[in-house]
């Protein structure tokens, strides 16, 4: 018996296997990738249509609206402030129009990922079953390589704005369907029992006291999914999804230290925008709900 070297599968069968797997899948994108594309095209619509608005609208209005959207979540005027600072900087360093197609990308993929992952969450927290089995899911999609999404999809779906659409989703709705079980999970087992004394059916414990009191954990996987949809801007850019992540790929490509780090800081001043708003909010549910049933 051979212990140097390992018993690995000969470089024959690996490559059969491999054409096999790779010939299977290029045989599936043929059979149903128009179907596919036909199933996916409304979120191309709802992109493009959030996109032009944004871009297409008087700058200063998508500035009072921004601004408005981020004093609605924070109440704070200081992070306003910071906002609208920031934006202003953006827009005189010529990064406005990326920027804008950029917040409508998160937005879409943040909506897509809140869609999916609230309901799986439920899911999960009802029934030890499907905790079990999703949970390995949500490790492989937050440990693989985000490069590696986007082979399939643009396999299936070419260049453009719905295969990073997906492979954004993919790699961003983990945290909050981690974070919608956990804060289930963690409602209070005595007040769970009141309810039940009050003759709260599943669905009105679900509804009426489960979901209100895991809403602040909620939110905090809201805010990573943000972050990670961020995050996931510059990868995305390699699939042709125009934005901040463009130009960052093409300061890599040709070595432009000053284009790299500006659309760097832009990309780094949308993520605290969104950050601090989202965790503002998360904050005041918190103290609404301590005020409630202090």
């Amino acid at each position: 018996m051979n212990l140097v070297d390992f018993p690995a599968m000969s470089r024959g069968d690996l490559r059969d296997l491999r054409i096999g797997v790779d010939t299977a899948f290029r045989d599936f994108t043929r059979a149903y990738g128009e179907t596919l594309e036909q199933m996916f095209h409304p979120i191309q619509v709802l992109l493009i249509f959030i996109e032009n608005l944004l871009i297409d609208s008087p700058w200063i209005l998508v500035l009072a609206a921004i601004s408005g959207l981020v004093w609605a979540l924070s109440r704070s005027a200081k992070i306003v402030a910071g906002t609208v600072i920031a934006l202003l900087l953006i827009g005189y360093f010529g990064m406005w129009e990326d920027t804008m197609r950029t917040i409508a990308m998160v937005a879409v993929c943040t909506l897509i990922a809140v869609v999916i992952g609230i309901p799986v969450g439920i899911l999960m927290a009802r029934t030890d079953r499907a905790n079990q089995l999703i949970t390995p899911i949500l490790d492989m999609m937050q440990t693989m390589p985000s490069f590696v999404y986007l082979i399939p999809v643009v396999m299936i779906f070419g260049l453009g704005k719905v295969p990073g659409v997906i492979a954004v989703v993919i790699y961003a709705v983990p945290p909050v369907i981690r974070l919608t079980n956990l804060g289930i999970r963690q409602v209070p087992a005595d007040v769970l029992e009141a309810a039940e004394a009050f003759g709260s059916n599943p669905r009105q414990k679900l509804k009426d006291v489960q979901l209100p009191l895991a809403l602040p954990t909620i939110m905090a996987g809201v805010n990573q999914t943000i972050m990670m949809s961020l995050a996931m801007v510059v990868v995305a850019s390699m699939i042709g999804v125009r934005g901040l992540g463009q130009p960052v790929l093409q300061a890599i490509n040709n070595q432009y230290f000053t284009l790299g780090v500006m659309n760097g800081l832009a990309i780094v001043a949308i993520a605290i925008i969104f950050d601090r708003a989202t965790q503002a909010y998360g904050k005041r549910l918190q103290k609404h709900l301590e005020a409630e049933h202090g």
